[in-house]
């Protein structure tokens, strides 16, 4: 049994043999460095994949490269696929306005129902167009195919929202979309235009839906009418881009 386990000690370090499999990965659908923290999710995989990553911190492991050329393949055709680097992507992030206040004067457990019931009824509506990408406190972050689905679905969670009662409370929603090309690492997004998405969400008043001004030429007119918001409102938005509020055009 030693001489096994020492010959697979050798195997598992074998130099050549690692090559190989890194030289498999690089060229195998996914990412090629998934297993680092910013391309593992909190999900089961990911946190597989989390477990893997340290082992080569203490020495070249095969098995490992093996284990996560598995995960990223997974991730590549059975979890999150991979996109063209320069292929647009609809981003919406959503949150409550005023929430982190009302929290105060109401305490932990309402303001977690208030969290609950908002889940219950925006989640649904974005997983309809579009995939959660991450929850983020009292709000979400979003992609969607095109920039009319992000919208409809900020509208209609908006709405949805607004006839939530919680204590007594009425709460607001508001939202922001951008389109862009921002970099996708395992089931999440980052860059530039993740960036802009947050600023044009932070333009946004309570029960405003708010879209950076590429989105808006991307929207059909006869759906949606736009409204722009001025500077201050903007603040923080890189200047090439201006904020729009957007709502729907009525019937006729």
């Amino acid at each position: 049994m030693r001489r096994v386990l020492e010959a697979a000690n050798r195997l598992d370090s074998d130099p050549r043999l690692l090559a190989a499999v890194e030289w498999a990965r690089s060229r195998l659908p996914g990412d090629a460095a998934y297993g680092d923290p910013l391309s593992t999710g909190d999900d089961a995989v990911g946190r597989v994949a989390a477990q893997l990553a340290p082992l080569a911190a203490t020495r070249p492991s095969v098995l490992r490269e093996v284990g996560l050329t598995a995960l990223q393949l997974w991730q590549a055709h059975a979890g999150i696929e991979e996109r063209a680097s320069d292929e647009q992507v609809v981003v919406l992030f959503t949150d409550l306005a005023g929430f982190s206040d009302w929290t105060l004067e109401v305490g932990d457990d309402i303001a977690v129902c208030a969290l609950r019931r908002v889940g219950a009824v925006v989640e649904p509506l974005v997983r309809r167009r579009g995939r959660v990408v991450k929850r983020l406190g009292d709000g979400l972050m979003a992609v969607h195919p095109s920039a009319e689905d992000a919208v409809e679905v900020a509208l209609a969670a908006r709405d949805a929202v607004g006839e939530l009662d919680v204590d007594g409370h009425r709460l607001h929603l508001r939202a922001g979309v951008h389109v862009g090309t921002p970099q996708q690492l395992g089931g999440d997004y980052y860059g530039r235009d993740v960036n802009i998405a947050a600023r044009i969400t932070d333009a946004a008043g309570p029960d405003e839906v708010c879209v950076s001004s590429p989105t808006r030429e991307l929207l059909d007119g006869g759906r949606f009418a736009t409204f722009p918001l001025s500077r201050r409102r903007g603040k923080g938005v890189p200047p090439d881009i201006t904020p729009w509020r957007v709502g729907r055009r009525p019937p006729g």
